[in-house]
């Protein structure tokens, strides 16, 4: 599933032929309405801050790396305010050991 908002890269006739490729569906936000879409966009926000405006990429596959290893780092290591500076991972890991 790829969740966004309605934006011109997302609705592009070449970013849907990648997204039916690799058999991923498309779900977007009400046009109008960023709150649909607030954990993405508050993601994507950091990434860009904390990431990409950083690095001048040279090639696709660097780019891809560093989102890949970003990825990581935000959900493995980056503390998140809003998870009590908690890591995603760690919210899971006491989600799951709660469900024992």
């Amino acid at each position: 599933m790829f969740h966004s908002d309605q934006g011109i890269q997302y609705i592009a006739c070449d970013f849907k032929k990648i997204l039916r490729k690799y058999n991923v569906q498309q779900s977007f936000s009400n046009v109008g309405y960023p709150y649909d879409n607030a954990v993405a966009e508050s993601f994507f926000r950091s990434l860009k801050s904390e990431e990409t405006s950083q690095y001048n990429y040279k090639s696709f596959d660097e780019l891809s790396d560093s989102i890949s290893e970003y990825i990581h780092f935000y959900n493995n290591e980056r503390p998140h305010q809003k998870l009590n500076y908690l890591t995603p991972e760690q919210i899971e890991i006491n989600y799951i050991s709660q469900l024992k």
